[in-house]
């Protein structure tokens, strides 16, 4: 398995735990929402069960939103070998390593930083379509191409 692969899986990996989070935390919410209608009633009962409400929308929204990145990340194609900065890249900067996926944050793939970024951010943007040792500055900081696969 390539160091690309192994980094695409790792990503893979925290979006699924995060939507059996979710989930688990959605059908937990839904049981203490269920117990709460067998309350007594009043104005304590009534505002429990408008909470709970509240956070059941919350998390139903975290979930559909954690679903849908996972089908935007299911459409990178983590074995391509690119020679440009597109989506599924993943650079080696003079930085550090960015993949340009979707924005997933920093993990530690065989002791290397990796930060996931998206296409569409400034940095992003500004990559798409550079090749191996073109260079861009943003925010005052210069970013050199050194690798890309």
């Amino acid at each position: 398995m390539t160091f690309k692969q192994r980094i695409y899986d790792h990503y893979l990996q925290l979006i699924n735990d995060k939507i059996s989070l979710l989930r688990n935390t959605l059908n937990d919410l839904k049981e203490s929402s269920s117990n709460e209608t067998k309350s007594t009633a009043g104005d304590k009962h009534e505002t429990a069960l408008a909470m709970l409400q509240i956070e059941q929308k919350n998390v139903s929204r975290q979930l559909k939103e954690a679903l849908d990145q996972k089908i935007l990340y299911g459409q990178i194609n983590s074995t391509l070998i690119k020679t440009e900065v597109s989506s599924g890249a993943l650079l080696k900067t003079n930085k550090g390593y960015l993949f340009l996926s979707i924005a997933l944050g920093k993990i530690l793939v065989d002791g290397i930083t990796i930060m996931a970024i998206s296409p569409q951010s400034p940095l992003g943007q500004k990559l798409m379509g550079l090749k191996i040792n073109d260079t861009v500055e943003i925010n005052s900081i210069g970013y050199v191409i050194e690798s890309i696969s």
